[in-house]
């Protein structure tokens, strides 16, 4: 099977939405539903922080919500985990820079798989590239609370100078976006925007996504 097209996978990247049961005020599961039933484009399942779920139980919420997205037809990304992106035959995975190199975990995962990899520098996009990412998280773009270690705040600036400096390949916005500053991170040449906590942390999951659907 062949990678995914590029163009393809850009509109996934659309809306991606972030989220594990640490970032949830409802029910991860419901969390996801009420998204899906918004529009999000992409699921990443990303269970980290003090209180995440481990063994069984973080493997029991993974199978759950990638069922969910089955059914919804909405790929799901595995943050960090190969090993669970491989049992689960996830649709994809999305790796840091100090976790395993795209071009490893694609030997391991296959072609067929998207592979994305944070990026915070034109160094680290490139290098990303060759060894095979199918997309670059770039950020964070705006301070943000949803990780513990974020690197240092980009602004667009980054993905404006991926762009400049000519690479093509598709990219995505993260870091502290909600619906009031969602616009500049796709002027800057993103394709589209990662949210955590601007939807999981919504009283109105739906009425949240389709807000960031209507501006960007």
């Amino acid at each position: 099977m062949q990678r995914m097209d590029s163009e393809d996978l850009r509109k996934l990247l659309k809306l991606y939405f972030i989220m594990g049961s640490v970032n949830c005020r409802k029910s991860p599961l419901e969390t996801l539903v009420e998204a899906i039933d918004g529009g999000i484009t992409l699921f990443q399942y990303r269970e980290k922080g003090r209180t995440a779920f481990t063994g069984q139980a973080y493997v029991e919420l993974a199978r759950q919500l990638q069922q969910h997205c089955r059914e919804r037809q909405v790929p799901f990304i595995v943050n960090d985990d190969i090993e669970l992106a491989v049992a689960l035959d996830a649709d994809g995975v999305h790796v840091g820079q100090e976790d395993e190199p795209a071009r490893s975990i694609r030997e391991r995962l296959g072609a067929h798989k998207i592979i994305g990899v944070s990026a915070h520098t034109l160094e680290e996009g490139q290098q990303a590239i060759a060894d095979g990412a199918d997309y670059l998280g770039v950020g964070p773009v705006y301070p943000t609370s949803s990780k513990d270690d974020a690197e240092a705040v980009q602004g667009t600036a980054v993905i404006e100078t991926l762009r400049r400096c000519g690479l093509t390949i598709p990219l995505v916005g993260i870091g502290g976006i909600t619906v009031d500053n969602a616009a500049p991170v796709l002027k800057a040449g993103a394709d589209g925007i990662s949210v955590i906590s601007a939807i999981a942390g919504a009283d109105n999951i739906s009425a949240a996504v389709r807000k960031f659907l209507q501006v960007i």
